[in-house]
């Protein structure tokens, strides 16, 4: 059993070693499941098989030692075997190999139902989504606002509530669903969504803006057009790079692609049932359904709701809404 132990994990490090150096497309949430199974199969030997067998063992040993005492004392020998302690817990010690499996299973089953059910951690590496989160912002996503979803196949439990316009969105990336991306929920199913000459229209009506002034981008070095967009329930914050045309360059072939024109002046969008348009804060500077397509349902993640941590800024840390 070690040896079938050391190259169960082994196999673990080696996987995670060549995600890592990118020589395959890591999947955490397989490599999660998978450490979940199997720390879960030793921790259930441990208890009904290997830690019986211990106990069994280390009574046994007493026993042996009192009988032994006895033997002594009938002889009018005083015994005394201040190792029996010692190596009564020794008997009863995991084993390396179950240490390293049953023994991490609580922990890993705890990260499992948190990270599956409640919440996930995600690091934002881009600034795709700036001014509302910045490269670096550690956040928050809800696992269950928009329905609880069977792990690792991402199959919806319960209906949860809908994603509205406006939220700022976890979803598994359509091209590469291995990858996760963040974005702000622009267009919901059935909505015609246009985005012309740098102007967000929803079904024929200008999403309301305001002017703010103009905002410092310190990791580029340049100031931008800033505004306020109301959409939805709230109010966020966008930016627009003069610089960049308003037209959508280099865009690919995508599911319901007919649902789309594209222009000079940009692109409009029929949203198509079970399906979202997302858009980057960053407009300008953002790879979004402008450019690859709508998000289907069973590619949600959650909803961002909190910056955690941004160890470069703490006052970064709280709500974004």
């Amino acid at each position: 059993m070690p040896f079938l132990t050391a190259a169960v994990l082994a196999a673990f490090v080696g996987y995670a070693g060549a995600w890592y150096f990118e020589y395959v497309e890591g999947n955490f949430a397989l490599l999660l499941f998978l450490a979940t199974i199997v720390t879960g199969v030793y921790w259930v030997a441990e208890r009904l098989w290997y830690l019986p067998q211990r106990r069994r063992a280390a009574a046994a040993l007493e026993a042996h030692a009192a009988r032994r005492n006895e033997r002594l004392s009938a002889q009018g020998i005083a015994t005394v075997d201040p190792q029996l302690e010692e190596a009564r817990q020794r008997m009863l010690a995991q084993p390396w190999w179950l240490d390293w499996t049953a023994g991490l299973f609580p922990v890993i089953v705890a990260v499992f139902v948190l990270r599956s059910f409640l919440f996930e951690p995600f690091k934002i590496p881009s600034g795709s989504m700036i001014p509302t989160l910045l490269v670096g912002d550690l956040i928050l996503v809800n696992k269950f606002t928009y329905g609880l979803r069977v792990p690792v196949l991402n199959t919806r439990l319960t209906e949860g509530t809908p994603p509205k316009r406006g939220d700022v969105m976890v979803f598994r990336y359509p091209p590469k669903p291995s990858l996760d991306y963040i974005k702000r929920v622009v267009g919901v199913p059935g909505d015609e969504v246009a985005y012309l000459n740098k102007r967000l229209t929803i079904n024929g009506r200008p999403v309301p803006t305001k002017q703010l002034p103009d905002f410092f981008d310190g990791d580029a070095m340049r100031y931008f057009k800033h505004f306020e967009e109301k959409l939805g329930d709230g109010a966020h914050r966008i930016l627009n790079d003069d610089e960049r045309p308003a037209f959508v360059p280099g865009t690919e072939d995508f599911p319901f692609r007919q649902n789309c024109r594209y222009s000079v002046e940009g692109v409009v969008c029929k949203v198509p049932e079970g399906h979202y348009f997302m858009m980057g804060d960053n407009r300008d500077n953002s790879l979004d359904s402008r450019y690859w397509g709508f998000v289907p349902d069973r590619n949600i993640v959650g909803k961002a709701f909190l910056i955690w941590m941004n160890f470069g800024n703490l006052k970064r840390i709280g709500s974004f809404e």
